[in-house]
This record gives structure tokens, sequence and C-alpha cells, in this order.
């Protein structure tokens, strides 16, 4: 996580976690529920049931690493409605931060961007 962000995107499990789950639990849940491979370089974020903690898996340079956070007031946003029956949601760089800050991560409407078109 030092590293800075993942080449691969980050990923939101939308049903509930056990917390007490680390490396070996995680990266088994990455692979079963949501049929990713956890050594992808993507990162994968976990919410408990009372959505109080957060856990984030990753994989870099020859190993995995778990970041937690909990919150000691309040809770972090629960996946937005687009979630329902999906597993998991792909999530923005600027979504992962609000959601870590506690803040609702729903967009509800997305603005206008620049993009430079890709050569062939």
């Amino acid at each position: 996580m030092l590293g800075g962000w993942p080449a691969g995107g980050i990923w939101l499990s939308t049903e509930p976690t056990d917390m007490r789950r680390s490396f070996d639990g995680l990266s088994a849940l990455v692979s079963t529920q949501l049929g990713e491979n956890p050594a992808s370089g993507r990162w994968y974020v976990f919410v408990n049931r009372r959505q109080t903690m957060v856990k984030v898996l990753g994989f870099e340079h020859g190993g995995y690493f778990v970041w937690a956070k909990r919150m000691e007031q309040g809770m972090f946003a629960s996946p937005p409605a687009l979630a329902l029956g999906r597993k998991s949601l792909s999530l923005s760089r600027t979504q992962l931060s609000a959601l870590l800050d506690g803040l609702d991560i729903t967009v509800r409407r997305h603005r206008k961007r620049h993009s430079v078109p890709m050569a062939a």
C-alpha cells in the first residue's frame, strides 16, 4: 500500500465480511466469492456487517498486505443501491477515499471529463 495506487483497480465486496479473517481468509474470499485472483495487483475492500470496520487486501512485490480501519464513532457507508445482487463493485480512488473517510460513495451524476484518445 505504500507503493501508491493499484494498477489493476479497486473492488469492494458487497457482502458483509468476518473481520477475524486475515491474509489467507481474505484471499480465499477473493478466490471463491469474487472469482478473482488475489495476487492480480488489485485491491479488494471488505466491510463488516455493522459497517464499523474496513479491511483492504492487496498484493505487491512478492507479498500480500492487509490494511484495516475501524470507526470509533459512526459507520462506513453501505454499498450503493446499484450493487444489489452483485458480489463486488468497482471503485475509483476517489470513491475509496470517500468510503474510508465515512462519506457516502453513491455517484448521482458523472461530470463530463476530457480524455485523450489512445493511439492504435
